[in-house]
């Protein structure tokens, strides 16, 4: 069903008469990065299903760590009681 010889020729000439020979250049250009981008995203990048972590939530994420260490080691002062000697 794809076109072949004689209908590839008519499809341009239909093509140019449309858009002119000014904008075929830019034509061209946005049809090849659309085809780069489908092809990119058809490829099922893991790394852009994943949003990047902003700086807050860095923030965020380290004080959480900080405090579940903190919590930690109380837990673990409680448990040894005092030492007597």
């Amino acid at each position: 069903m794809f076109p072949k010889g004689f209908e590839w020729i008519v499809i341009l000439i239909v093509v140019l008469v449309i858009f002119g020979p000014k904008n075929l250049p830019k034509l061209g250009k946005s049809l090849g990065s659309t085809v780069k981008n489908l092809r990119e995203g058809m490829q099922g990048d893991d790394t852009s299903d994943q949003p990047e972590e902003s700086e807050e939530d860095k923030e965020i994420r380290e004080l959480e760590e900080k405090l579940a260490e903190a919590k930690k080691k109380k837990e673990a002062d409680s448990d040894e009681g005092p030492i007597s000697e």
